[in-house]
Parts: structure tokens; C-alpha cells; sequence
């Protein structure tokens, strides 16, 4: 399995279900890592999913970027006046992956979140050649946010192999009690998994 993970937003949850999703793959056997090319603000990111592959790679192989302010990779990266060179990561991407069967990558921030100079996050997933799995966080006006962000996915030509809901807290809201229901409704694309709160593993049958 190879995809892109991105969400509908930052803080959807797209770390712990990329770490959940790295975990049972090599349950299953699969040679799994899992990626983070740009981190901002602390790097635990990185660390989880570093951990969630069994510490196989090094820190700075699974996350060749860190900057210290949590903020876009772009205004990150100008507050310690650097750059992001999207080149720089194809080569670390190709370089780190070659011979894997199954790499996951995370993104950083939402689809559309700045990345470098006239870049965004989406554009990592274009450079990579992934299909992208979308996390959508269950929550208020998350429908919408989802829709918006397929639509920006189709737009650069690239396929969403599928969605992963993810209920943060359990639901309080007649909204949250049916966001998954009117999801399905108006998109063809399948949920893949429904992490429910304090989910810590992962049945394989549907990916």
C-alpha cells in the first residue's frame, strides 16, 4: 500500500491514524514506514510515526524538514530563513522508499496548506505519485470541508483511494451523530475505516 494521508484540516488526527494505519500494515507482514517530509512547531509527528514503524528509520529519514514555529511550512521556514525545495524532497522520497511495497506519507496542515514559494502540501503528493487518503475529523461543518477537499484532490489529477473518519471525542451532536451518514450520501469515494475515540487498532479487511 502506498498513499498520501491528508486531512480536511490541521489537528483532524492525521498522525495518530497514520501511525495506526503504519502499525497494522506490518501486522499484516508488509514492509510499512511511514513519512512526514515537513514538520513545524515540535517534531513529535515525526517521532510517532518513526515509533509506529518499530524506530526501522532514523528521525531525520522519516522527517528530512523540521522548523520550530507551528505555523505553514512556508512562513515556518521564512521565520528561520529557509526554504523548502520541493526537488530536494522528490529525491529524498524516491531515495528513502525505493524497494518498499508499502509507504505511507503524511502531509502537513490541510491539502491546500502553503508550502514553499508559489507550493503547496498537494503539490508533495503530485511530486510523489501517491494516491491520497483522506482523515476527516468528525465534527461541525467537517461535510463540508471534506467535499471541498476531494474536489481540490480531483482537481490535480490525482485519485483519493479512500476516507478515514475520525471521531475525536464520542458524539455530543445530532451533527456529529450523522456527519458520517451525509458524508456517504454525496461522495462515491468509500470510508474506509471509523476510528472511534481510544480506537488503538486497526481491522485490515477494507483497505
Amino acid at each position: 500500500m502506498r498513499a498520501f494521508l491528508t486531512g480536511t484540516d490541521t489537528g483532524v488526527g492525521k498522525t495518530f491514524v497514520t501511525a495506526l494505519l503504519a502499525r497494522a500494515l506490518r501486522r499484516a507482514g508488509l514492509d510499512t514506514i511511514a513519512l512526514k517530509p515537513v514538520c513545524s512547531g515540535d517534531r513529535l509527528d515525526g517521532e510517532i510515526l518513526r515509533a509506529a514503524c518499530g524506530d526501522e528509520l532514523a528521525l531525520d529519514e522519516v522527517n528530512p524538514l523540521w522548523f520550530r514555529m507551528p505555523a505553514a511550512p512556508l512562513l515556518a521556514a521564512r521565520s528561520e530563513h529557509r526554504t523548502v525545495s520541493l526537488p530536494a524532497l522528490e529525491a529524498w522520497f524516491h531515495s528513502i522508499t525505493a524497494g518498499r511495497q508499502s509507504v505511507l506519507v503524511e502531509g502537513a496542515g490541510g491539502w491546500l496548506a502553503p508550502l514553499s514559494d508559489g507550493k503547496l502540501v498537494s503539490d508533495l503528493a503530485v511530486a510523489f505519485g501517491l494516491p491520497v487518503i483522506l482523515v476527516v475529523a468528525n465534527r461541525l461543518g467537517c461535510v463540508n470541508h471534506a467535499l471541498l477537499t476531494l474536489d481540490a484532490i480531483r482537481s490535480r489529477g490525482l485519485t483519493c483511494r479512500g476516507i478515514i473518519f475520525n471521531s475525536l471525542t464520542p458524539a455530543s451532536s445530532e451533527s456529529e451523530r450523522t456527519n458520517r451518514d451525509l458524508l456517504e450520501e454525496f461522495t462515491d469515494v468509500p470510508i474506509l475505516f471509523e476510528i472511534t475515540p481510544g480506537q488503538q487498532d486497526l481491522e485490515l479487511a477494507l483497505v
